[in-house]
């Protein structure tokens, strides 16, 4: 399931506002739209890692991504049904972008990370707030409580039109309590941190001495030196009949069988590593990246000529479904992602999610460049 705005959910429980459940781009007439096309590259060509060598020392938990030019993007393929089709039409044009060398966390941010920063900072996240009543003036004041966006399962099969029948607005529910105020986080500390809106991704990451990864590192990161391939791991989704990620099996959203090991969220690296040594690019959380999401935005930069640099993503945020709803480009799909209807586990495909509000199947993960850390590595040398 592609989490597009999950402010609509939350704002149910507080004034209701649009949804668009992703799986399709509209092309409503818009300023600065550009039309998407994808004659402009219509091939993937190969991946040209950068051959300067990697810097002397690593940080802990982190791996070195060499950077290089590579083809983004993703395309239909022949036996791709029309929920895989859908994912890929904010995809396009496959373009070349090159991205300059960067560290990368090997997993999303675990609870027992995240649970370090609130320790050291006292911060406190968006789900922990509550929502202030000039956000939300239609609301009536005794829905005005801190909570996040939940999946919850339908005891029976339900049709697809209506994701409110298995997403809710829960009370008391945030990093702490992942399912509500029930839920905690005992036996959690290698799962991923869920419930992250935009802002607390950022600021755990300003107090790591880290930064979010741009729409362009992540993917290059994902895809692990290969090119054109429809998973981080190849073209084919069980290779030998092995689970290579966390995704949805049996019927959705009523029945996840559990197949792959777990109904549900999993710990972090429980799956195999891509090619760079990065667990979990696809499947278990979506991961919030630092470019605003515009379905155009390939398009525009196609419309450039020649080869992107270090794209930094569109200058501000666009979505034809909320064009009032100011989204950043999340990757990577989550536990729920299905071919019945979010196949976006696929890694050229992109997710989008309005930056307040946070949910139980996104997380994140953070980048540093190699000058910040070889700085701080000197800084601390000095004073020793």
């Amino acid at each position: 399931m592609l989490w597009s705005s999950a402010a609509a959910i939350a704002a149910t429980a507080l004034a209701l506002v649009g949804w668009d459940d992703g799986n399709t781009v509209s092309r409503q007439a818009l300023p600065g739209a550009v039309p998407m096309s994808s004659s402009s590259v219509t091939a993937f060509a190969p991946t040209v890692e950068d051959k300067t060598a990697p810097p002397d020392k690593t940080p802990d938990g982190m791996v070195w991504i060499p950077g290089g030019e590579f083809s983004m993007g993703a395309e239909d393929s022949a036996d791709m049904n029309e929920v895989g089709m859908q994912a890929t039409r904010d995809s396009r044009p496959i373009h070349r972008v090159y991205v300059h060398g960067f560290f990368m966390d090997r997993t999303d941010v675990t609870n027992a990370e995240f649970a370090r920063f609130v320790n050291s900072t006292g911060y406190i996240t968006v789900a922990e707030r509550k929502p202030r009543a000039e956000d939300y003036p239609t609301a009536p004041p005794e829905n005005l409580v801190a909570g996040a966006v939940i999946f919850h399962a339908p005891d029976h099969p339900v049709s697809l039109n209506n994701h409110f029948v298995w997403w809710s607005y829960v009370h008391g529910a945030n990093w702490r309590h992942p399912l509500g105020p029930n839920s905690d986080l005992r036996g959690r500390d290698t799962y991923p941190v869920v419930n992250i809106a935009y802002e607390d991704a950022q600021a755990y990451a300003k107090w790591a001495h880290k930064r979010l990864p741009t729409e362009a590192e992540w993917e290059f990161a994902a895809r692990g030196g290969l090119s054109g391939k429809r998973y981080v791991w190849g073209d084919e989704f069980r290779p030998a009949g092995r689970w290579m990620a966390n995704t949805f099996q049996g019927h959705f959203p009523d029945t996840d069988t559990g197949e792959d090991g777990y109904a549900g969220i999993a710990p972090v690296g429980t799956f195999p590593a891509n090619g760079y040594g990065l667990f979990d690019m696809a499947g278990n959380v979506w991961q919030w990246t630092s470019d605003w999401y515009r379905p155009d935005y390939y398009a525009q930069l196609a419309l450039t000529g020649g080869l992107a640099k270090d794209p930094q993503g569109p200058d501000r945020s666009l979505d034809p479904a909320e064009p009032d709803q100011a989204k950043k480009v999340q990757r990577g799909g989550s536990f729920l992602c299905t071919d019945q209807y979010c196949s976006r586990y696929m890694v050229g495909t992109r997710g989008k999610g309005e930056v307040s509000t946070g949910t139980n199947h996104l997380g994140f993960r953070c980048v540093r460049d190699p000058s910040t850390y070889q700085a701080r590595v000197a800084g601390n040398e000095r004073a020793r």
